[in-house]
């Protein structure tokens, strides 16, 4: 019995002594600063003879089918297996859409799912013997353009779908057709696949495919393609003929070209500026994960990053710790320019990152600037105005307050200084005042919209 009472005889700790006790275990110990390996990471990259990379943007009227051709060559390349397709099928036929299963490979959302139209940029990954590519399959809609640009501009090349069944291909001339393919071409894109998709509905007629080609050659000759930079490819989505593999229809018999995954593997991505500076474009922000509470994702443009390494990000201005780095869905210790990471950060909070923002080295920090020179090529008439003006996904509104000078398009020669208007087609210098500072520097190209209509689109000069 003694032996039982001797604990309360044990002088009682006051509540807060003990809280304060509890709060003293709580910091056990600091978390480990992130060690930078200290890698050369353009050597590295030279020695790791890592595949070459591209990226593409996938284009197109809406239901001309995007996301389905898409979805065929995951599927034909065997990105996704066969149980998974079963699983999409499955779901697609409870609502009566039996033929979108391919496409929700790329549409991952319920609204994308139930409307039957991408909304966002779906981003898949594949390879073949020579390629590592990233697809950006942008939406069509014409309610998610700035979706569309975002895309277009972490691209390298363009694949444009065109649906060849009767009268698709004109419906989608007047609509998103020429748009995507002026944008794409505005965004720095020189060299574009086209593929007429659905030739199965229409029998696989030379006559129909050579009237689309015609038709699309003249109209992005006009748009400043070169001939040599177009690719028209005939395919159907949804038979995957064409796509991964040979069309076997006899009533095909007068095409010899190159299939889908030819015309890509040939394609030549664009030259890498690894050893500049850090500039990324933030495609992308994740919060939570407990491993993880801060996470970024775009597309490198220039220059190099490492686990250990610091970003600044701007325009908020503020630093973070890269933690760790993601690409293609693996771990690694550094990524280069021309790829899409995630990359995993600490010591900064969420509400400074934005979509659209650029993640640069501290010691060369992009300008934040509010006032600028821009060589365009306008879509429409352009006079001093209000406009919106998008840099990928980052977005302002600005005035167009001067006009300069229309330019020779082939040579940049000064032509009529000071006119009182720019017309389709013609290429001009104008100065652009904006409502807040945006980070861009000479090279950045940029969008002008108004009143939801793409009215020009340039390079940054100053």
């Amino acid at each position: 019995m003694l032996g039982t009472k001797s604990n309360v005889t044990k002088p009682k700790k006051s509540t807060g002594e003990s809280l304060a006790n509890s709060v003293d275990k709580l910091s056990v110990e600091e978390v480990p600063k992130v060690k930078s390996k200290n890698l050369n990471v353009v050597a590295e990259f030279e020695k790791s003879g890592m595949k070459r990379m591209a990226n593409f943007v996938v284009i197109g009227h809406v239901d001309h089918g995007k996301s389905t051709l898409m979805g065929r060559l995951l599927y034909d390349l065997n990105v996704i297996d066969q149980r998974s397709v079963d699983k999409l099928r499955k779901e697609a036929e409870t609502i009566g859409k039996s033929s979108f299963a391919l496409a929700w490979v790329m549409d991952q959302t319920s609204e994308e799912r139930s409307r039957g139209v991408t909304v966002d940029i779906a981003t898949n990954y594949f390879e073949t013997d020579k390629t590592k590519f990233t697809i950006l399959d942008a939406p069509g809609h014409k309610d998610f353009i700035p979706n569309m640009i975002a895309g277009a501009s972490q691209a390298d090349f363009a694949v444009l779908v065109i649906d060849a069944s009767t009268n698709s291909f004109e419906s989608g001339l007047k609509g998103q057709t020429k748009e995507h393919a002026l944008l794409v071409r505005s965004m720095g894109v020189h060299r574009l696949i086209v593929a007429v998709n659905k030739m199965d509905t229409v029998s696989w007629s030379q006559a129909r495919f050579e009237e689309i080609s015609q038709q699309m050659n003249a109209f992005l000759t006009a748009a400043s393609y070169t001939a040599k930079s177009i690719t028209f490819i005939p395919c159907a989505g949804l038979t995957g003929e064409n796509v991964t593999r040979k069309v076997e229809d006899p009533s095909a018999s007068w095409y010899s070209g190159q299939s889908l995954i030819e015309a890509l593997d040939a394609s030549e991505p664009a030259k890498r500026n690894i050893e500049k500076p850090l500039r990324m474009t933030i495609g992308d922000v994740f919060r939570g994960g407990i491993q993880n509470p801060v996470s970024i994702s775009g597309r490198i443009d220039a220059g190099s990053v490492q686990v250990g390494d610091a970003i600044l990000t701007m325009p908020a201005g503020e630093t973070a710790i890269v933690k760790a780095i993601e690409a293609e869905n693996d771990v690694v210790d550094w990524a280069v320019a021309g790829q899409i990471p995630t990359l995993h950060l600490t010591d900064i909070d969420p509400v400074h990152l934005r979509l659209g923002d650029i993640a640069c080295d501290p010691k060369h920090p992009v300008k934040l600037i509010k006032s600028f020179t821009s060589k365009i090529l306008a879509f429409d008439h352009v006079l001093p105005m209000s406009v919106d003006v998008f840099r990928g996904r980052l977005q302002a509104e600005g005035k167009i307050t001067a006009l300069t000078a229309t330019l020779n398009k082939a040579t940049g020669e000064v032509l009529k200084k000071k006119p009182r208007v720019i017309k389709p087609a013609e290429v001009a210098r104008v100065v652009i005042e904006l409502e807040r500072e945006l980070p861009l520097e000479a090279g950045t190209r940029v969008v002008l919209r108004e009143g939801g209509n793409t009215i020009a689109a340039g390079l940054l000069e100053a």
